[in-house]
C-alpha cells in the first residue's frame, strides 16, 4: 500500500509537464504563447529550451527529452522526420521576415543607395550556410543586384542574434529577424529611422517548421501545446511578434 502512494505521488508530480525545443528567434513570443495556452490549460507546464535549431537537433540526436521542436526553417525538421524522429510531418507554424537595422537614423527611403554609399562600410549577415535569415539576406541582395557591389562590406554572423549584436555594436547595419526587435534592448529604435522592413518580395517566405517528437506522441498534454501552436489565438500572437502565419491549414 505504502509502495503504491509513492508511486501515485511521483506520477502526480510529474503530471503535465511538457518539454519543447525552441529556435532563439522565437524567444521574444514565447512567455505570450505558454500565457494563453494555460488559460485553456491552466494544469500543463511548459518548460521551454531556447538555443539555435542547429545544437537543438544535435541534441534530440542523442537523447535530450524534447516532446515538440519549434525551428527556425523546415530543413531541420523535415531531416529528423526523414531519420524517424517525429511523430508527425514538419508544419509551417510561422514565417520569419527581415529588416535592416542600424544603432543610428538613417535614411531607409532609398535603401540601394544607402547600402552603396561610403556612409555604410559594414554590414552584418547571418552566414547563409547555417542560418535560414542569412540565406534570404543574400536571395534578398543578389535580386536587388546589389552583392556584388557591397559583398566586400559584409561581415558574417554565426546566428541571427549575433548578428543583432554586430548591427548594435560593430557594425553600420544588419539584416535582422524583425521578431528581434521585440527584445527589451530594442524597444528605443524607431521604425524607418533605425530599423525598416526589408521587401518581401525579394526572398523566399521563411517557413519554420514545427514537429512533435517520437517522444511526445503519446503525451496528451504534449498533443495540446502541439495543436495550440496552429490556433487562431497563436497566429494573433505569432503576428504581434514580427512574423506572418500562412492561412492555408
Amino acid at each position: 500500500m505504502k509502495l503504491l502512494l509513492i508511486i501515485l505521488l511521483t506520477t502526480f508530480s510529474f503530471a503535465g509537464k511538457i518539454n519543447v525545443a525552441i529556435a532563439a528567434n522565437v524567444s521574444y513570443a514565447i512567455d505570450d504563447l505558454k500565457r494563453e495556452f494555460n488559460k485553456i490549460h491552466p494544469k500543463i507546464q511548459v518548460d521551454v529550451t531556447l538555443a539555435g535549431t542547429g545544437k537543438l537537433v544535435a541534441q534530440i540526436k542523442h537523447h535530450a527529452p524534447y516532446q515538440i521542436l519549434l525551428a527556425a526553417n523546415m530543413a531541420y525538421p523535415q531531416a529528423l522526420y526523414s531519420e524517424g524522429f517525429t511523430a508527425t510531418t514538419p508544419r509551417v507554424y510561422a514565417q520569419g521576415s527581415l529588416v535592416y537595422l542600424s544603432r543610428k537614423e538613417r535614411d531607409f527611403s532609398k535603401v540601394k543607395e544607402l547600402l552603396r554609399s561610403h556612409e555604410i562600410r559594414r554590414i552584418a549577415v547571418a552566414n547563409p550556410k547555417t542560418a535560414p535569415y542569412g540565406k534570404a539576406t543574400f536571395e534578398a541582395l543578389r535580386k536587388s543586384k546589389l552583392l556584388k557591389q557591397i559583398n566586400s562590406k559584409i561581415v558574417f554572423a554565426e546566428s541571427i542574434s549575433q548578428t543583432v549584436t554586430y548591427a548594435l555594436k560593430a557594425t553600420d547595419i544588419g539584416f535582422i529577424a524583425k521578431s528581434t526587435l521585440f527584445a527589451p534592448q530594442m524597444r528605443h529604435l524607431k521604425e524607418g529611422k533605425n530599423w525598416a522592413d526589408v521587401d518581401p518580395e525579394l526572398y523566399t517566405p521563411i517557413n519554420q517548421g514545427a514537429v512533435m517528437l517520437k517522444r511526445g506522441s503519446k503525451n496528451q498534454d504534449v498533443h495540446a501545446f502541439y495543436d495550440f501552436l496552429f490556433s487562431k489565438k497563436a497566429k494573433k500572437i505569432f503576428e504581434k511578434y514580427g512574423y506572418t502565419v500562412p492561412t492555408t491549414k
